[in-house]
Formats: C-alpha cells, sequence, structure tokens
C-alpha cells in the first residue's frame, strides 16, 4: 500500500494501512478526491430524508438508485398511458348504474393508485420531501404530481368509508389530470409547457395591441358602415322578403317585382353589422380570423357599391391577422428559444449538441481533404517530409497509429515516417533506377491535366458569376412556366417546348460540371444538390 505526498512523491504505508511521516517530519498529505475530466459532478441531496432517513442508509441508497433508473421511468410512463385509456374506455351511466367493463376499470383503477403512491413515497425517501434544495416538492412537477396522487387517494377514502351527502364522483372527476402527468415524464413538453407559462406576459402585451387595432377598426367600420345591412328586396305586391335575402342599395340590384327598403334585420340575423361599437368590434374580430371577412366585403359591396371599401377590408386583415396576430408565433418561438437554451446549460441536449459537432467537424475535414486532393504531391525524395520515431518504431501500434494520422499530410507533401537509422529508405520510393514507361508517364500527365482542371471547374462553380448566372435561369424559366395558359397558340407550344428543352440541357450541364469538381460523393453532401439530382 502506498500512501500519497504533497510533493507528488509516495512513502511505503505502514502495515495497518496508517501513513508514515516523511523524513523531514512532515506529516502526509490528505488524499484528495479526484474527479474525471468532463465527468458530471454528483447531486448534492439532502442529508436526512424525512427527518430520519440519513444519504447512508441502504434503503435510501437503493431507492435512489430505483427512481433514477430508465426503466423505472418507463414503467411509470406506461402506468400513465394506461390510466389515460382507462379514462377514455369508462363510460358514465345515468342514477348510478354500471356496465361491467366499468366495474372492470374500477378494480384496475386501485393498481394505479398504488402504483402512482408508491412512485410518490420512493421519491420523497430518495430525494427528501420539502425542506432542500433538491427535495422532491421544489419541483414543480413533482407539485403537480403531488396534488394528482393525493386527490386521489382522498377520493378513494371517501368511498371506503363512504360518508352520507358527500359526492365522491365529483372527486373521481379529478382524475383527468392524471394525464397532465406526461408533462413532467416528457422534457421536451416540460419544454413547451415552460416556454407558454414564460410567454403569458408578452402575450398580454400582444392582447393589448390587438385590441387596439380592433377598436380602431371597428370606430372606423362604425363610422362609415353603421346602419347599411338592414335593407333588403321585398316583393313589391304582397311585401313578404325572400327566403334567402341579400342586402341592397348599392351594387346589388333587385329582381323585377322586387324593391329595395327597409326592415331587414341584417345577415346572419343580425349578429354581424357596424350598428354600434360591441357589434362592430365582434365584426372586425371576426374578418382578422379570417373567418368569413370575403362575405363581409360583397355585403358591403351590394349594399353600398364597389368603390373603396375594400381598402378598409383588405387593410384590416394584412394588419390585424397578417401582421399583429402573428406576434403571437413570434413570441412563442422567442420564449421557446430561451426555454431550450436553458435545458441545454442544464446538459439535457449535451449528446444531440455533440453529434452535430462531430458532424461539423467531419464536413470540415472532407472539404479539407478535397482541398489537398487538388494540389500535386511532391515525387522527389530528397524533399520528402520525414518523422522520427525513434525507439517506437518496432511497436505496430504506435506506427498504425501515425501512420493513419499522416495520411491527410501526404495529400500535401511527401511526409514519410521514419526511425532513427538515417540509412533507411522508406519502403515507397523505388530506387532501383528503371526508367519510367510509356504508359507510366502518359498516366501522370493526365493526372496532373484532370487535377488542373478539377482545380479550375471547382473554382468556377462556386464563383458569384456562376451563382447568378444559375439564379438568372431559373428565374428565365420560371417565367416561360408561367406563360402557358388555356388555348394558347400552336406557336407558343412549340416555343416552350424548345426553351424547357435548352434549360434541361443547361442545368444538366451544371450538374455534370459540380459532379466533375467536387466528385460524386462531394456533390451529394449537399442536400440541394441531391434535389437538383433526383
Amino acid at each position: 500500500m502506498e500512501a500519497v505526498v504533497e510533493n507528488g512523491l509516495k512513502d511505503p504505508a505502514a502495515p495497518n494501512g496508517t501513513a508514515v511521516p516523511l523524513e523531514n517530519g512532515a506529516p502526509p498529505a490528505e488524499k484528495k478526491t479526484v474527479r474525471r475530466v468532463g465527468a458530471k459532478p454528483p447531486v448534492e441531496r439532502e442529508p436526512y430524508s424525512l427527518w430520519c432517513i440519513g444519504l447512508k442508509n441502504p434503503v435510501r441508497k437503493k431507492l435512489i438508485e430505483v427512481v433514477e433508473w430508465k426503466i423505472f421511468e418507463a414503467f411509470i410512463l406506461l402506468a400513465i398511458c394506461g390510466t389515460c385509456l382507462c379514462l377514455a374506455v369508462f363510460q358514465p351511466m345515468p342514477n348510478g348504474d354500471t356496465t361491467a367493463i366499468n366495474e372492470f376499470l374500477e378494480e384496475i383503477e386501485i393498481i394505479f393508485t398504488v402504483t402512482f403512491t408508491s412512485e410518490c413515497l420512493m421519491k420523497i425517501i430518495a430525494y427528501g420531501f420539502i425542506m432542500h434544495q433538491n427535495a422532491y416538492l421544489k419541483n414543480t412537477w413533482n407539485i403537480l404530481d403531488f396534488t394528482i396522487v393525493m386527490i386521489g387517494l382522498f377520493s378513494a377514502l371517501l368511498a371506503f368509508i363512504k360518508i352520507e351527502g358527500v359526492n365522491v364522483k365529483a372527486l373521481r372527476a379529478f382524475r383527468v389530470l392524471r394525464p397532465l402527468r406526461l408533462l413532467s415524464s416528457i422534457p421536451s413538453l416540460q419544454i413547451v409547457i415552460n416556454a407558454i407559462l414564460m410567454a403569458m406576459v408578452p402575450l398580454f402585451n400582444i392582447a393589448l395591441l390587438v385590441m387596439f387595432v380592433i377598436i380602431i377598426y371597428a370606430i372606423i367600420g362604425l363610422e362609415m358602415f353603421s346602419g347599411i345591412f338592414h335593407k333588403a328586396c321585398f316583393d313589391a305586391v304582397t311585401g313578404e322578403m325572400p327566403v334567402d335575402p341579400t342586402p341592397c342599395g348599392g351594387y346589388y340590384e333587385c329582381p323585377n317585382g322586387t324593391i329595395c327598403r327597409e326592415y331587414w334585420e341584417g345577415p346572419q340575423y343580425g349578429i354581424t353589422n357596424f350598428d354600434n361599437i360591441g357589434q362592430s368590434m365582434l365584426t372586425v374580430f371576426q374578418c382578422i380570423t379570417l373567418e368569413g371577412w370575403t362575405d363581409m366585403l360583397y355585403w358591403v359591396h351590394d349594399s353600398q357599391g364597389r368603390t373603396w371599401q375594400w381598402f378598409y377590408f383588405v387593410t384590416m386583415v394584412v394588419l390585424g391577422s397578417f401582421f399583429v396576430m402573428n406576434l403571437i408565433l413570434g413570441v412563442l418561438s422567442g420564449e421557446f428559444s430561451k426555454e431550450r437554451e436553458k435545458a441545454q446549460s442544464r446538459g439535457d441536449f449535451q449528446k444531440l449538441r455533440a453529434k452535430q459537432q462531430m458532424d461539423e467537424d467531419l464536413q470540415g475535414y472532407l472539404e479539407w481533404i478535397s482541398k489537398a486532393e487538388d494540389l500535386e504531391p511532391v515525387t522527389d525524395p530528397t524533399n520528402a517530409l520525414k518523422v522520427d520515431v525513434g525507439k517506437s518504431k518496432n511497436d505496430p501500434v504506435v506506427m498504425g497509429l501515425l501512420k493513419s494520422t499522416m495520411f491527410p499530410l501526404q495529400q500535401v507533401l511527401e511526409a514519410k515516417v521514419t526511425s532513427e537509422n538515417p540509412n533507411e529508405v522508406a519502403p515507397d520510393y523505388d530506387l532501383s533506377g528503371a526508367p519510367e514507361t510509356f504508359f507510366q508517364k502518359k498516366m501522370k500527365q493526365f493526372e496532373k491535366w484532370n487535377r488542373k482542371n478539377r482545380r479550375t471547374m471547382k473554382y468556377i462553380c462556386k464563383s458569384q458569376f456562376m451563382f447568378w448566372l444559375i439564379i438568372t435561369l431559373v428565374f428565365l424559366n420560371t417565367i416561360v412556366l408561367a406563360t402557358e395558359h388555356h388555348n394558347q397558340p400552336p406557336w407558343l407550344d412549340e416555343f416552350q417546348e424548345y426553351t424547357n428543352l435548352f434549360f434541361v440541357i443547361l442545368f444538366t450541364g451544371e450538374m455534370l460540371m459540380k459532379m466533375y469538381a467536387l466528385g460524386f460523393s462531394g456533390y451529394m453532401v449537399s442536400l440541394f444538390n441531391r434535389f437538383d439530382f433526383f
């Protein structure tokens, strides 16, 4: 056994396990707890759960392992789904009647109550009740779970005691809150709910803005369209109104035998009109929700004419619906981003972020390799970059790792892994002095010409000129496709056919240029290139 000292040396320990003092009389240093770099720090627990169960208690240790076990969480989630299914299948009957299915579900309800109560007790013993910062009731979602469990226990107790005058069925209605426990079991749902709750204050400001827009347009509508929907076409003889009347007095003309006069309550039983501020606000709210706003526009045209009235409704829809109402989505999106950042800071998405980082690093590595392939390799052995590995030349593991690491560098420089002996020559070189064959010379010339052309083609494909050229061609192709219409002349059919063939040839040539410059695998890396290909 060895003891650790301050200066980093080691001193033999005594046989009984106690540290032996050093020669200079200094006492042995205490051994420090070393935590692995990157490991999560231990969670701080309440020292005594329920004021009597310590952290070293074997029962509490086991309960902590159980409640943090992934299989246990999956079991609780399955139980929540089961109780949701039972609530959906349950059929309420009048006058206290029941069915065989309902009786079976009542028995199953006991199992769910015991399961959720046991989970609650296990977490209280494992985490502590309320005193510590990491206690069970310090979590908002656990408060929701605890409330639902207590309501279930209280209703079961009242059903067992059977107290007169107490409606147990009313308490059983609180069982519909059990599906809310899914929120505490699924972290992504917690982020969404937290985002909605945190967005309440900004949404209140958006609601004030929406109310302001509604009041402004309601006042304008009250001034311009008040009382215009009460004229309809009545029979000139009998004075009766048709079954489906339409506002008149403007663009709409009454048929023969009818006259346009008052009094009609208005369309939709007189609900949507601009006669007073209340109904005017209701009508404006209906229009900005895009529910029947075109009908309102047509009724105004029929009763007042088609001149400037469209401007009122179009601006109301654009400003009220497309702008102000969509601010709600913007606020929710912003709050959701904040909650997601908080979850990331807590480490909930560390694995996903690590995977994304790995993909980005791999993409950058592939781009670096593609650039290195464009450079002409050095073939002169006197200019080769040699890496001295020393005494590790006989270690196959070290040599294999070093050669795999040197592979990207070999794309740029003639890097060779050698040993200490300067007389040794790398086995890749041909020192026989034999002249190159005609085929080898032609292959080297072709490779050099191919690298040069690929480099030039890649420069062309990634240039701004090529980018704007393709954008222009796509725009022209879209214009040609948009010229197609019904009963078009034959010359236009022929023009569209040849121009479409011309654009197909151009886009095919662009695809082939990119494939040659980037390679097939490099071309397929981009999702947009895959879309163009297929």
